[in-house]
Order: structure tokens, then C-alpha cells, then sequence
């Protein structure tokens, strides 16, 4: 089985996480919807958190709940 991607993204002003098409509740500040996205991984299985950042880009990539298939950090 693939691994779970949860995105954080920015959404009109607020921070969301999304999983496959489904999106959760609206955050203010983008490290609350980063914490509400590493406890839904934990819940459910772990997987991969993915965060970007006001422009579109990639902020930060975390492994969650599993071994990390990376031996390095970052």
C-alpha cells in the first residue's frame, strides 16, 4: 500500500491540510493546521506530511507514524 501524502497549504488567508480531495477545518496560523495534520497521520496509519508555503513551494517534507525511507535528515 502507497503511502498517505497530508498537504498543509494556504487557503484564503488560512491554513488547511488536505488529504487525497478532502480538506479539513481552516486554521489560523500555518503551525496549527501543521500539528492537526501530524495528530490525523498518527491516527491514522502515518504517512508522509507534506507543507508548502504561501508561494506554492515545498517547506518541509516529514515522515510520520512509520520508519523514514530516508536515512538523512531533511
Amino acid at each position: 500500500m502507497a503511502a498517505q501524502q497530508v498537504f498543509v497549504v494556504p487557503v484564503a488567508g488560512l491554513w488547511v491540510f488536505k488529504v487525497g480531495d478532502q480538506t479539513s477545518a481552516s486554521y489560523l496560523l500555518q503551525s496549527e493546521a501543521i500539528d492537526a495534520a501530524r495528530d490525523w497521520l498518527l491516527s491514522n496509519g502515518g504517512g508522509e506530511l507534506v507543507v508548502l508555503g504561501e508561494d506554492g513551494r515545498i517547506r518541509q517534507k516529514d515522515t510520520i507514524g512509520r520508519p523514514d525511507p530516508r536515512d538523512s535528515r531533511g
